[in-house]
């Protein structure tokens, strides 16, 4: 009999702004997944591009976590305490041969639809800022089974050719630096929103060239505006600073929970409890669906 090693999920935000709703949804369907299973879930702030972080934002989101009643297993990871386990996994990666340093600009590649090609498009030179990419061999196809979206695949090299690893500026990329995360935190499921399904081959890809586990991966859907727009930090959506019984009631709705949504309970703990107890992964919705602001005022 095969024993299921026991679940570990996590949430991951970035500190560029305050939780919005899109960001509950995550949170809460990462929280859900593991804690029905009677898993560990974990939070890491991925704070590795410091010009688009306000001071102190860290500290808001986890505040804000806290007063949804969301805690984590153990203290919140931070990505900028981890430079030397990215530049470790870079090392290895470039003594494989599978990483080298590259001076291409964004205009270089507008030629290519922004897709870097087999080989650089400017030659190295002296004081030219240097990123590194992944060497992404021609006509793999990358391909997963999504808890949720289905059967995936992705030919990484047409999609996206060698992408970085460390940018020009010295900061590390998200994709090197989820990966050797979530081998760092024991992640065995990922559950995050959809607009972070195309990233999953060349994590993949990553993985494999680095010897590291893949966790399993579960893509939820968006939580979009009026317009059918994503709602994003980046666009200064509404901030979850207050009602918090209501917001989660309206995430639990969004992601099928209605049983669970509409349980009496006086705070958050009570009503998360519930829920943990209702969870239901089948109800989980495939699609992106619009959410209006009263619904988590």
């Amino acid at each position: 009999m095969i024993r299921r090693m026991p679940t570990i999920g996590r949430f991951a935000p970035s500190p560029s702004g305050p939780l919005h709703f899109g960001s509950l949804v995550a949170a809460l369907g990462s929280w859900l997944c593991a804690r029905a299973d009677g898993g560990m879930w974990r939070v890491r702030i991925e704070d590795l591009d410091p010009p688009r972080e306000p001071a102190g934002m860290d500290r808001r989101i986890l505040d804000q976590l806290a007063a949804l009643g969301l805690a984590g297993d153990g203290e919140p990871l931070y990505q900028s305490a981890r430079h030397e386990a990215y530049a470790d996994a870079l090392a290895r990666l470039a003594a494989d041969g599978a990483a080298y340093p590259c001076t291409c600009s964004r205009s270089d590649l507008e030629a290519f639809a922004g897709i870097h090609p087999r080989t650089c498009v400017r030659a190295p030179a002296p004081g030219l800022p240097t990123a590194w990419r992944l060497r992404v061999p021609a006509g793999v196809v990358i391909g997963f089974d999504d808890a949720l979206q289905g059967p995936q695949r992705q030919n990484v090299a047409a999609a996206v050719g060698d992408f970085v690893l460390r940018r020009a500026d010295g900061f590390w990329s998200y994709q090197l630096a989820v990966v050797v995360d979530d081998t760092w935190q024991g992640v065995t499921e990922v559950v995050r929103g959809a607009d972070l399904l195309d990233s999953t081959p060349r994590q993949i890809l990553l993985q494999r060239a680095l010897g590291l586990p893949t966790p399993r991966y579960l893509h939820l859907p968006l939580a979009t505006d009026g317009a059918g727009r994503k709602l994003a930090k980046s666009a200064g959506d509404r901030p979850l600073d207050a009602a918090p019984l209501a917001s989660l009631r309206a995430a639990l709705a969004f992601l099928g929970q209605r049983e669970a949504a509409a349980m009496r309970a006086a705070t958050p703990a009570a009503l998360l409890a519930a829920a943990r107890e209702r969870f239901h992964r089948a109800s989980l919705p495939c699609t992106a669906a619009r959410v209006a602001p009263r619904d988590f005022a």
